[in-house]
């Protein structure tokens, strides 16, 4: 039966989990639009999987209440849409994109699939801008360019959230004079985390060019899977359309990937590792590769997702997966963050990979490349030093040994430890990393040109 620009059918076959199953079912089209109604209720939902004369709808708000002999569905012949416009900046909407703030819904300038169309590889700009978060360790060792995808990887209970709101609201492009707009979606979040971005963002005045998008824990999981779709869709027209530089901020990912292994056991289909379906790394990547620049547009799309390791465990296969598609990785440490070092970034286990090509002369400066090597060199042997120190203890090291157990303490008490809101520039980041290997002798700066060596070293003999 034809009503209102759609096809309703009557004959609901199961409902199973958030899966509603429709018999009878003529045209259908994978990830088209379905309303679910029960007497006065609708609900929204989309295709899955269609043939047979059966299709399966996801419901994203839950089947609870939902009976098979009162449910109706309604095919509404596209997929879902979300309205963008330079409206949405300043605004808060919920995993589906509807207004959360008391506000009316944006006035749109048009409607966009939610699914994105994949950028054109021989359009794609290679990523070279260097972005000033303020935090010194990503700035100086683990650098974040324009256009990249740098996921954190953390523990649950570390500061993730803390480190993500503070490059939310500080970062910038130098000389520019661009402001980012941020995009930040929750996903499955406590009430209390999604509460903290929103009000640090407000706090500080970043709100006015942020875009919140809020799937909490209570909410259905099925909404997580369309949460970080919506963001970047309305990230893509802030970019590509509106010629803004737009830093999209996804939290938690975790969450994401166990909605989806949620609708995979409904559907009954072949789990694979650790019951994730088959098809994980494959529906990350429709997320991650939503990122980049495009050759002749202004605008950008730079990613930083937020995973939680369950038992922080990294060959876990989601950020295993996501070590795959994304340009590098942060990776917070549970050891430092016991110590109280903010923030507790792993230096030895991160790194980015498009580093070397956002930094140098005309970018940061052209020591940056060599001093931080020199400070990854010194640190890694700082914690050779010290698992040494706890088998020998410090009476069998040598004397260049305990310079460089100095310096490991001095690299994590002056360099990567900085306060909430403490946004250093690059030129303070480049100046604590010469500071700190300062304290080595000059003959131990084997990774430093000379003529910087005489330009900046401070220190010993």
């Amino acid at each position: 039966m034809s009503q209102g620009g759609g096809v309703q059918y009557s004959k609901i076959a199961e409902i199973k989990g958030p899966l509603v199953i429709v018999d009878g079912v003529e045209s259908a089209a994978f990830d088209e639009l379905v309303e679910i109604s029960a007497g006065d209720e609708r609900r929204l939902g989309k295709v899955l999987e269609v043939g047979n004369g059966r299709a399966v709808v996801q419901v994203f708000e839950g089947t609870t209440g939902l009976s098979v002999a009162d449910t109706r569905a309604k095919f509404v012949g596209r997929a879902m849409e979300m309205p963008v416009s330079r409206e949405v900046l300043g605004r808060v909407f919920d995993g589906l994109g509807r207004p959360k703030d008391g506000l009316p819904d944006p006035v749109a300038d048009r409607f966009v699939d939610i699914n994105g169309e994949p950028m054109n590889p021989e359009q794609r700009e290679y990523p070279k801008d260097f972005i000033q978060t303020g935090v010194s360790v990503i700035d100086g060792m683990i650098t974040l360019v324009r256009g990249q995808k740098l996921p954190i990887f953390s523990g649950s209970g570390i500061s993730h959230n803390i480190l993500a709101a503070q490059i939310a609201r500080q970062a910038t492009v130098r000389g520019t004079g661009e402001e980012f707009a941020v995009v930040f979606a929750a996903i499955g979040v406590q009430y209390s985390e999604a509460e903290y971005f929103r009000k640090s963002l407000e706090d500080s005045g970043a709100l006015k060019r942020s875009v919140l998008f809020l799937n909490l824990a209570d909410d259905p999981a099925i909404e997580r899977i369309i949460t970080p779709r919506v963001a970047l869709t309305v990230a893509e027209h802030l970019a590509f359309e509106l010629g803004m530089h737009v830093l999209v901020i996804l939290t938690d990912m975790t969450n994401y990937a166990e909605a989806l292994r949620e609708i995979s056991a409904a559907r009954e289909e072949v789990p694979g590792r650790k019951g994730y379906p088959g098809y994980l790394y494959t529906d990350l990547s429709t997320i991650y590769e939503r990122a980049g620049k495009l050759n002749g547009k202004q605008g950008s799309v730079t990613q930083v997702p937020i995973l939680s390791m369950p038992s922080d465990d990294i060959t876990h296969p989601i950020p295993d997966l996501t070590g795959y598609i994304t340009e590098g990785q942060i990776v917070l440490g549970r050891d430092l963050f016991r110590q109280g070092v903010y923030p507790p970034v792993n230096i030895l286990m991160s790194l980015s990979r498009l580093m070397k090509d956002g930094i140098g002369e005309g970018r940061t400066r052209e020591d940056h490349q060599e001093i931080s090597n020199q400070n990854y060199d010194a640190y890694s042997r700082a914690q050779e030093v010290r698992a040494l120190a706890g088998i020998v203890g410090k009476a069998g090291l040598t004397d260049i040994d305990l310079k460089y157990m100095e310096v490991g303490e001095a690299f994590e008490r002056e360099f990567l430890s900085q306060g909430v809101d403490e946004n250093r520039t690059i030129e303070e980041t480049l100046g604590i990393l010469w500071k700190v290997v300062s304290a080595l002798p000059r003959a131990e700066l084997t990774k430093v040109k000379d003529k910087f060596i005489d330009e900046h070293y401070g220190g010993g003999k």
